[in-house]
């Protein structure tokens, strides 16, 4: 999926005068509209704000917040701060990788689930943490992970098999 000319051009309404100092704002914009930030917008976003597409990409690498592949349809983050990687969220990682059979920040081929790492969700007294779609999951094992994503994708596909009728 590629950020339609439009959608594009939303964005830079947003900062009609961007240059290249606008360009972290630029890409959370764009991200925000596309749900991550694809090869095209990265060379568009580069035109738009007169920089060599090199400039954007290694700003757009640097920072965690920016993803290059769409995220799945259930998305996992897993907090491995040090009260949740005390705790075990390690195994809990594990579990998901074995699980999905792709990595952190990746998402499986048929676009249903990804999950990343974060450095820490802020809330310690629960840990170890996991979110699903937004949703907080406290004292997560790596038993309880794969329920919660077996619950997720039931859900998910009911959702998809009603938007289908």
């Amino acid at each position: 999926m590629i950020l339609a000319q439009d959608e594009m051009s939303a964005v830079f309404e947003e900062y009609p005068d961007a240059s290249r100092e606008h360009l972290i704002p630029v890409l959370q914009a764009v991200q925000s509209k596309l749900g991550y930030l694809s090869r095209e917008a990265m060379v568009e976003v580069g035109e738009r704000l007169g920089l060599p597409v090199s400039k954007v990409y290694g700003v757009a690498t640097f920072y965690n917040q920016f993803r290059f592949q769409p995220l799945g349809k259930v998305h996992c983050q897993v907090c491995r701060g040090t009260a949740c990687h005390v705790k075990g969220s390690g195994k809990v990682l594990d579990t998901l990788r074995k699980t999905l059979q792709i990595e952190p920040g990746q998402t499986t081929r048929d676009g249903k689930n990804s999950y990343e790492v974060v450095a820490c969700i802020g809330a310690c007294g629960l840990a170890p943490v996991v979110t699903v779609n937004g949703d907080f999951h406290a004292e997560m094992t790596a038993d309880k992970v794969g329920k919660t994503l077996k619950k997720y994708l039931s859900k998910q596909e009911a959702r998809d098999a009603h938007e289908k009728n």
